[in-house]
């Protein structure tokens, strides 16, 4: 008996999640804990293993598919079960009842008869809605049983063949467009709902993904071309046969829209990640509910070049100024734990372990691996987990959990000569520290005498309902004073 794999929830914020590439075939031997399936969360892209072995019996959701948690991506069973998607060995689709034939016509005569492509379209919908799509897989094997016409998914010009019980038989083609009135258009859930937001008219598109899919790909360049758009309550063959003025007016709603681009060049549309998505969302949800301010200072590193200069004789790689940053900031956390805290609906939540993250561009987004229990490590300990984390966020390996539980953020611009920036706090978090670049500037030595000396600014940006001035100029100065004395960062 064949069992369903379900869209899994892979991190704690996950609602949905895209089906990016299946690692194994339909009709593959699948073994338990091997990798099945590469799956985009909000926070990464992930390998989901399987949960059992068996057979890849049957795949419902298609590379490019966004499903909610919980919803069925695929079927694993006996071999036995393969290619019939999950019918006993003994039944053959050749023995569909006559009556599933006849209702078949009927329905298809009834479709055609009011205008099947909208009721075919509010069928989908439903069908969308309940969680009940039939795949593509059992769509093409229906059709092959009841002798239907299929034209390919859009943009077929001539017969197609069918072929059943081992006989092959030529069909005719469908008028107007790809699909025959009351015939299942091949789209995934993410191509129907743009294609309702933009006005699209999926019978009339011609899909690029598996067996003429039509992706979301299809639907975009569609739009932006401004082809097998839906014109006012009719289908686009018969608008275009029955009424050309009104496919005049079409083009004139379209012109605007051109020229409106005209002066900007054509625009590329880049559709975001989920992991995007979710930085967006979150930056922006921070900058309208955290009252901000910021405070900055300069530090004085010419010991921890110094430092940094000896570790490199013992150590290959030696820590860098970033990781005595996450140290120093760890160490003053301890001291100063409401910096390491959070406000919540009226009340600060201060938290046990001092998490940090590390902020990482990558992946087309901004990333923030966690270095866990930074002030129980080493300088040394610290330095291994960020290269390690680091590698997995530009190798595209890192995993939700090691995304998660930050309590603070430490961002570094330094490497591409920014001396002074701000930040936004990533929410709930009550601050987050920015490091600027370090640099030989001149300063004034203890006799007068102006002097070349390393120096690097910090700025501390904190969220103002639970954090005040003294709070953060005090931790500030804190992290200032470790970083001057480098030497108890060592130990």
């Amino acid at each position: 008996m064949a069992s369903e794999v379900t869209m899994p929830r892979l991190s704690d914020s996950m609602e949905e999640g895209t089906v990016l590439k299946w690692l194994v075939d339909e009709g593959a031997e699948v073994k338990r804990g091997e990798p099945l399936v590469e799956i985009e969360t909000d926070k990464a892209n992930m390998t989901y293993d399987a949960d059992s072995d068996g057979t890849l019996v049957e795949i419902l959701a298609q590379e490019g598919d966004t499903l909610a948690i919980g919803e069925p991506i695929a079927r694993i069973g006996e071999a036995s079960e393969a290619g019939g998607n999950g019918k006993p060995s003994g039944e053959t689709k050749d023995e569909a009842p006559a009556q599933e034939e006849s209702a078949s016509a009927e329905e298809d005569a009834s479709a055609e008869e009011d205008g099947g492509e909208e009721e075919q379209e509010d069928a989908d919908s439903a069908e969308d809605e309940d969680g009940e799509e039939q795949s593509d897989s059992d769509e093409d094997e229906e059709a092959a049983a009841q002798g239907e016409a299929r034209g390919g998914g859009g943009g077929g010009d001539g017969g197609g063949e069918t072929q059943a019980g081992g006989t092959a038989t030529k069909t005719s083609a469908p008028s107007g467009n790809g699909a025959g009135d009351g015939e299942r258009i091949k789209a995934s859930p993410v191509a129907r709902r743009m294609a309702g937001e933009l006005g699209v008219e999926l019978a009339r598109l011609e899909g690029s993904g598996p067996g003429g899919r039509i992706v979301k790909a299809d639907v975009q360049a569609a739009s932006d071309s401004g082809t097998a758009t839906k014109t006012d309550g009719a289908q686009a063959d018969v608008a275009e046969a029955e009424a050309p003025a009104e496919e005049g007016k079409a083009e004139e709603r379209r012109e605007p829209q051109k020229g409106e681009a005209g002066p900007k060049g054509e625009a590329d549309i880049h559709e975001l990640t989920r992991l995007q998505q979710t930085v967006s969302r979150r930056m922006a949800e921070s900058k309208a509910t955290a009252p901000d301010f910021s405070i900055s200072l300069t530090v004085d590193m010419t010991d921890a070049v110094e430092l940094r200069a000896r570790l490199k004789e013992v150590s290959d790689p030696a820590p860098s100024f970033n990781d005595m940053v996450v140290k120093a900031a760890a160490t003053a956390l301890r001291e100063h734990p409401r910096v390491n805290g959070a406000y919540r609906d009226g009340k600060f939540e201060l938290y046990e372990k001092i998490n940090i993250g590390v902020a990482v561009a990558a992946m087309d987004a901004l990333v923030v691996p966690t270095i866990f229990d930074a002030d129980h490590k080493s300088l040394g300990q610290i330095s291994r987990d960020a290269r390690a984390a680091i590698e997995k966020v530009r190798d595209k390996t890192i995993t939700p959990p090691e995304l998660s539980g930050g309590t603070f953020t430490v961002s570094n611009l330094g490497m591409y000569g920014i001396e002074h920036f701000t930040a936004i706090i990533n929410p709930p978090q009550a601050s987050i520290l920015t490091v600027g670049a370090l640099a030989k500037r001149p300063a004034v030595d203890d006799n007068g005498r102006v002097v070349a000396r390393d120096q690097m600014t910090l700025s501390l940006v904190c969220d103002h309902r639970i954090l005040y001035g003294a709070d953060g100029a005090q931790f500030l100065a804190r992290v200032k004073e470790l970083l001057e004395q480098p030497l108890s960062l060592a130990l």
